[in-house]
């Protein structure tokens, strides 16, 4: 290819990102999207979007695997590899050096404060991401009527994320054929604002990496992924090492349904079924995974490390609690560059059918509903003490007691999101001053 992007500036670009990447993975997205098509301008609006759509439909973390197939498509494997290692590494480093402050200091003053200060960076990093992805994919009426039925869906009835993402992908499907552009199906050209794919480096035209090359890339990353799990099936079966190993890769296979979906079945499981944890630890390593770079999907690593310290089976707990942590992270993460390669070669491909096209737009749509959600979710958790269920026939939601909201939570998320959108300072600027800011107010109050 001749996009005149060497491979080493890219990954000085990867490592920047992965840096960056809080907020879960609206934020993550956001960071990708203004690093890659606003700044650099390396891929053009509609290529983002299609690379986007396709990682919403495959199971594990969304932005992890949507740096992969972009990695993918400016440098081949390698270039997929070093994406998706880079986007994984700062959190998993990060959430394995406060597993060891965690099970040896419990919960520290200052670590608490800091996490409280992190937090209202993320909730203003999320909706500036739910602001941004709206206003460049819901250009239609039927997109945006599609987003707010794809968000009552899911925070009204808790409808399951995969009904929703069937649901808009027939739909758009089904516009694509009639000849509908409401969800992007208009094949080549700019009914999406932002970067034209022909002004981007990687331009319009067929991505040329080898698809056998890929596909190998693909059947060596299966066999490096189930080659422990097998292993430990055979020389300790009854051992939480196969428990962690077993359970983990299930996951990395039908983790449908977004990181807040995947992390309910995970603590019910992994609280209830195993014991490796209570659901206070199970809470606070949500905490510690929305706070920290990289996929939310990294509490994994929190349960898996815990599970381990308190099963060492004769070794030492803290190295029992990191090989737990491992291959924790070895199982979850390791599929989600399978499915990537597996798949990017044919979606590629049909890139410009205006069917699949106008399907993948709906489900873009879909998901800046429930993104919008998770936004809220967040919000309400983080700026509310107490919240009422609301269990009345379908209905099922949670509603907050208005006298338990946090005065300090709410004028630091304030602050927060003046930051980003009033006097448009960065991410990292925010999460700074957040940071610092969280300290100081747990000091005086």
């Amino acid at each position: 290819m001749t996009h005149g992007i060497s491979f080493g500036e890219a990954v000085k670009v990867w490592a920047r990102i992965a840096a960056l990447s809080f907020g879960g993975p609206a934020g993550q997205i956001a960071v990708m999207h203004r690093i890659l098509v606003d700044e650099k301008r390396w891929i053009g609006e509609r290529r983002f979007l299609h690379a986007l759509n396709f990682c919403m439909l495959l199971p594990g973390p969304e932005a992890q695997q949507l740096a992969t197939y972009i990695g993918w498509l400016l440098h081949g494997v390698r270039g997929g590899l070093v994406a998706g290692f880079l986007f994984v590494l700062p959190g998993a480093l990060a959430i394995l050096a406060l597993s060891y402050i965690y099970v040896l200091y419990g919960n520290a003053g200052p670590v608490e404060a800091l996490f409280f200060g992190l937090k209202a960076a993320v909730l203003a990093i999320v909706a500036q991401a739910v602001v941004r992805i709206s206003g460049r994919a819901l250009k239609f009426n039927a997109a945006r009527a599609l987003a707010a039925v794809a968000f009552v869906a899911i925070f009204a009835f808790a409808l399951p994320f995969p009904v929703i993402v069937f649901a808009a992908a027939m739909i758009g499907w089904f516009a694509g054929r009639r000849g509908s552009a409401a969800f992007g199906g208009g094949g080549h050209g700019g009914d999406a604002d932002g970067l034209v794919d022909a002004d981007s480096a990687l331009g319009d035209g067929p991505i040329t990496h080898s698809p056998a090359r890929t596909r190998r890339a693909a059947i060596v990353l299966t066999g490096l992924w189930l080659a422990p799990v097998t292993l430990i099936a055979l020389l300790a079966p009854q051992s939480v090492w196969n428990e962690i190993a077993i359970f983990f890769s299930k996951l990395a296979v039908v983790t449908f349904g977004g990181a807040y979906a995947v992390l309910a079945y995970v603590a019910q499981q992994g609280v209830e079924q195993f014991g490796w944890l209570s659901a206070k630890e199970m809470l606070d390593g949500l905490g510690l995974a929305e706070t920290t770079p990289g996929p939310l999907i990294m509490v994994t690593q929190f349960v898996g490390f815990l599970a381990a310290f308190r099963q060492s089976t004769g070794l030492p707990p803290l190295l029992a609690g990191t090989l737990g942590a491992l291959l924790t992270s070895w199982v979850t993460f390791l599929p989600c560059f399978v499915w990537i390669f597996a798949g990017a070669p044919f979606v590629e491909r049909l890139r410009e059918n205006r069917a699949l096209s106008s399907a993948l737009g709906a489900i873009t749509a879909a998901v800046v509903g429930v993104i919008l959600n998770l936004a809220l979710w967040f919000a309400l958790h983080f700026l509310f003490a107490k919240l009422e269920p609301v269990r009345t026939g379908p209905l099922n939601f949670d509603l907050p007691v208005a006298g338990s909201l946090d005065p300090t939570a709410l004028a630091l998320s304030v602050v927060a999101a003046a930051m980003l959108f009033a006097i448009r300072r960065s991410v990292f600027e925010t999460l700074a001053v957040c940071a610092v800011a969280g300290l100081a107010l747990k000091a005086v109050i």
